[in-house]
């Protein structure tokens, strides 16, 4: 007998301990959505309607079977909300939008490459399953604990019921009133029904927008020109479209690292008006944010807003009339240099029609990586010279990206005598220069300052070729891809990025006179912004006959 009681209290003691817990667990899954979105504990102030209604359903059903289906499908629920909330804060903090349900899977993936090139691939992999296995237990434990206290509440249904009942019409008060304690989180919360409802909403959004898309898709002006009106203010022009990795408004205009930039562009200007260089700048409204820099890219060639992956990946499987087309079209070679890819690129072909694709593994580069950045901007314009624009040539069109400046900004080359390049060797010691990127990222004031001097580099090595090698026939259309991640660009921050265009020829500069650029190379707050997407049209309009 005396064994008996002494049993008894013991387990009553568990049995309550496993039951606060379970309802701890419940809790903390039902409102961990909002409390990721806002980032404040005080989300944790708040009813959840989903613990209510999952556990009357829980308690009217008879049968176990069925119990134990429903807990695990509110587990699900609960933590796909929470994963949900958590891609939208990253996908906010990189690429300026909430994920979507839609279109953003494709992301995920590129997102995966960016976490590998920076953590390594061991690295990115441990964190992937480190995920994969914190969801899944979580989901068990959700569901047990959803099990355990409809278990508890069954022994006293009729109570528990009243109860139920009481607590699904405060919340309803509550909701009635909107009370919030944190701005934006209303204390009767409804997290997964809410991330739910935004799915469905984000689906609807998405086919109006692929409905508007399809019709602009389908009209196109340029198309049936022939070859004779295409470009003829730039022929016997070699034509380069460089695009620079983050060169966002940030970089110029009103920020901490701004000077720094502005003063390179500043020193450049002066170097190309002693070589008789102009240049005329402005600002693009880009289509995307913090990152997936090809949606800039295509939507600048083919003149259509190309926002989203399901957009780039419908419009490349068609025969929209590029850039690169017009160009091939009215007799010039075209070629891309993507100095990021290691792979070959269909789409270059397919889609872009590029006589000659340039690449990390085509270019005769031995030297070190740089995070990211798998080739300097330097050595870039090293190759281009000897093997494509120092050598006798037909008139050439070519799309470079300039990666230097791409996330994480660390570690940065330097720039180097153009006769002490090579074959990239002499990088060597240079990453070795640099703190990694676990190390910079710890600060957001370090970050800023990294991309900073990511874009002087990138810049200042642009400057220095042009008045190295100071070609008369070169004319360079020289853009951002999109503004930096909100770490360095700021929450809110626009998608505008400068653009010039740059001519040793006065004619090329005067066939934009219309246009009210700016000259030089750093736009002021009052110089004209485009969407990224009118471009195409209008320097085809420039420069036709």
């Amino acid at each position: 007998m005396s064994r008996t009681r002494t049993r008894r209290p013991r387990s009553r003691t568990w049995s309550t301990i496993l039951t606060v817990l379970s309802a701890v667990t419940v809790f903390v899954a039902a409102v961990a959505p909002g409390l990721v979105d806002s980032g404040s504990p005080l989300a944790l102030a708040r009813v959840p309607i989903e613990c209510l209604l999952g556990l009357v359903v829980l308690i009217l059903l008879p049968w176990r079977w069925a119990r134990r289906t429903v807990a695990i499908m509110l587990a699900v629920l609960l933590m796909a909300a929470t994963l949900l909330a958590a891609l939208d804060r990253v996908f906010v903090a990189t690429v300026g939008k909430p994920f979507d349900v839609v279109s953003g899977w494709s992301e995920l993936v590129d997102g995966y490459g960016v976490v590998s090139d920076s953590a390594g691939t061991l690295g990115a992999a441990a964190l992937l399953a480190l995920v994969g296995l914190l969801a899944a237990a979580a989901v068990a434990a959700i569901a047990a604990s959803l099990l355990h206290l409809a278990h508890v509440l069954r022994r006293r249904r009729r109570a528990s019921l009243i109860g139920a009942s009481a607590l699904t019409a405060g919340w309803l008060v509550l909701a009635l009133v909107g009370t919030q304690l944190v701005a934006g989180e209303p204390v009767a919360a409804a997290d997964s029904v809410a991330a739910a409802t935004s799915s469905v909403d984000q689906v609807e959004v998405a086919a109006r927008d692929q409905a508007i898309f399809d019709r602009s898709a389908a009209s196109d002006p340029y198309v049936r020109l022939p070859a004779s009106d295409l470009l003829t203010g730039l022929k016997g022009k070699d034509v380069l479209v460089v695009f620079v990795e983050s060169y966002g408004q940030v970089a110029v205009q009103g920020t901490s690292f701004s000077p720094g930039v502005d003063g390179v562009l500043r020193s450049g200007e002066a170097g190309l008006a002693a070589h008789g260089y102009s240049e005329r700048s402005a600002f693009l409204t880009s289509s995307t944010f913090g990152g997936i820099s090809w949606l800039a890219h295509s939507t600048l060639q083919t003149g259509l807003w190309v926002d989203s992956q399901q957009k780039y990946d419908q419009i490349t499987a068609t025969t929209r009339f590029t850039l690169s087309d017009a160009f091939r079209k009215a007799g010039w070679q075209t070629f891309s240099d993507v100095p990021s890819d290691t792979k070959p690129w269909p789409i270059g072909s397919s889609f872009y029609h590029w006589g000659k694709q340039l690449n990390a593994k085509n270019v005769g580069y031995n030297g070190p990586t740089f995070s990211y950045a798998r080739v300097p901007d330097q050595y870039t314009w090293s190759y281009l010279q000897q093997h494509e624009l120092g050598v006798p040539h037909q008139p050439l069109m070519g799309e470079i990206d300039l990666v230097s400046s791409h996330t994480p900004w660390t570690p940065l080359p330097h720039l180097l005598p153009w006769s002490a390049i090579g074959d990239g060797s002499v990088y060597d010691p240079q990453p070795a220069e640099g703190l990694p990127p676990s190390v910079v990222w710890q600060s957001p004031e370090h970050v800023q300052q990294l991309y900073g001097q990511s874009i002087q580099y990138t810049m200042g090595a642009l400057f220095s070729f042009l008045t190295t090698f100071d070609d008369p026939n070169l004319v360079l259309v020289v853009l951002g891809d999109h503004q930096p991640a909100t770490v360095v660009s700021g929450v809110g921050a626009n998608h505008d990025v400068p653009i010039s265009i740059i001519a040793k020829d006065p004619t090329v500069i005067d066939r934009i006179g219309s246009w009210k650029w700016q000259p030089g190379m750093l736009p002021s707050a009052s110089a004209p912004v485009w969407k990224m997407d009118t471009f195409r049209n209008r320097f085809l309009s420039a420069y036709g006959p």
